[in-house]
């Protein structure tokens, strides 16, 4: 579905909400690789760190002679840091759904890698995927705990067709794990603001592609824990009553009222080793951080029975 049917049956719906990848076009992406660098946001420099730390083991399980297919690769860098571990590896599928920002970071890579095969596919990989001709044996790459973004329903059904698309190969995940409130809070809700205007790009990219008129400074970000669901929930917070149009389209919002445009679950390692489970993967090596706010997870296909 485009950008501007999701939008209207979202913005139609009770509650209302759109997908959070089509926070990623060209602004969006740079604007999310800000976030990475926040000092509020542990993710990526503990995710960055683990695989620096245990690249060699993660290399031993992955193997040599493979075909790296990464799902919304975005940046390179922590798919560099494998690739330096790696024995020979044939060839690097990078799937993303921002096609200009996409092709920038394969140049880059191959600038430095120019012997390294690589295959962009520029795609929305919660949809219908066919990936290219594998070169070698596959190993899928889904670092950055974006399983989060997903209903634990949903991420299973995505688990699966990773399975498929990997045709027997394993799956190396990075999955956030349940921590204390604040630091969730804090991550989420950044001093600079950094968040906030990823959040708001969403409706700045709407005015820009679609025509939309959303004013921008009638809108709030909005970012907060949620316990009982185990997950952050994002929203656009409208700060007055008015009414939004596009394509002919016209919807009204109350003061107070929201767009739902993220959710992010977190959670322990026995429960997302429970979810590989029920989607046909086998949980086999896991790695923590010393203060156990995040995980890497190597998944391997289950054996038919």
């Amino acid at each position: 579905m485009s950008f501007a049917n999701e939008l209207a049956v979202g913005l139609a719906a009770t509650p209302r909400r759109i997908s959070p990848k089509w926070f990623y076009d060209e602004a969006g992406s740079a604007l999310f690789e800000r976030i990475c660098a926040l000092p509020e946001y542990y993710l990526t420099r503990t995710e960055m760190a683990m695989l620096d730390h245990w690249a060699p083991e993660i290399a031993a399980l992955v193997g040599p002679e493979v075909d790296i297919v990464e799902f919304g690769a975005g940046s390179t860098r922590k798919l560099r840091v494998l690739l330096g571990a790696l024995e020979s590896p044939r060839a690097y599928t990078p799937v993303d759904i921002s096609g200009e920002y996409l092709v920038r970071e394969v140049q880059a890579l191959l600038a430095d890698h120019p012997a390294l095969h690589v295959q962009p596919v520029v795609a929305d990989f919660t949809a219908d995927l066919t990936p290219p001709p594998a070169l070698g044996r596959r190993v899928g790459f889904y670092p950055g705990s974006s399983i989060g973004n997903f209903d634990p329903t949903d991420a299973e059904a995505l688990l699966r067709r990773f399975a498929g698309w990997l045709d027997g190969g394993a799956l190396l995940i990075g999955v956030d794990l349940v921590k204390a409130p604040a630091l969730l809070h804090a991550a989420y809700n950044d001093a600079q603001g950094v968040t906030a205007a990823f959040n708001l790009n969403l409706l700045a990219r709407a005015n820009r592609e679609l025509g939309a008129d959303f004013k921008l400074a009638a809108w709030a970000h909005s970012a907060f824990y949620n316990p009982p669901a185990q997950r952050i929930e994002m929203h656009l917070m409208s700060l007055r009553a008015q009414r939004v149009s596009f394509d002919g389209r016209h919807f009204d919002f109350a003061e107070g009222d929201s767009i739902h445009t993220e959710n992010s679950y977190k959670y322990t390692v026995a429960s997302f080793q429970a979810l590989a489970r029920r989607a046909g993967f086998e949980p086999a090596a896991v790695w923590t951080d010393p203060l156990q706010r995040f995980s890497l997870h190597w998944l391997t296909p289950k054996e038919p029975e």
